[in-house]
């Protein structure tokens, strides 16, 4: 069983290291970024499972359009996206977005997560 690999994009810093965390204490292998442009870095140089982003997110680049180089460049991965706005108050989402309404706790995120990676998918070199 290999480790699930999670993206997760936030540009509070302190809710980064919090989330990111308890994802790490809970099996996951996390990298994190402070906004879009560092995402998509990220995500062409390694393979991810899981890119949980905030849908505001400042730099020029929303997690609505940061899904859409996801599935350019990660066709595999989940994409969580959370608001405190109300889906209904978003542009509408890609259909490869799972919507996650903030504030939210722990547990509610590890349920949108695979509890493993698919079987013989590694990380891209960096």
């Amino acid at each position: 069983m290999s480790e699930v690999r999670v993206l997760l994009v936030e540009d509070e810093d302190d809710l980064r290291m919090l989330i990111g965390e308890a994802l790490r204490m809970t099996g996951y292998r996390v990298s994190t970024a402070s906004d879009g442009p560092e995402a998509v870095t990220a995500m062409e140089r390694e393979r991810f499972d899981v890119v949980v982003s905030d849908v505001s997110m400042p730099n020029g680049m929303s997690g609505i359009e940061l899904s859409d180089h996801a599935a350019r460049l990660q066709p595999k991965a989940r994409v969580i996206l959370a608001s405190g706005f109300a889906r209904a108050q978003l542009p509408a989402l890609p259909g490869n977005v799972i919507f996650l309404p903030k504030p939210y706790r722990i547990p509610q995120l590890l349920a949108l997560l695979p509890e493993r990676a698919a079987p013989g998918e590694e990380a891209l070199p960096a």
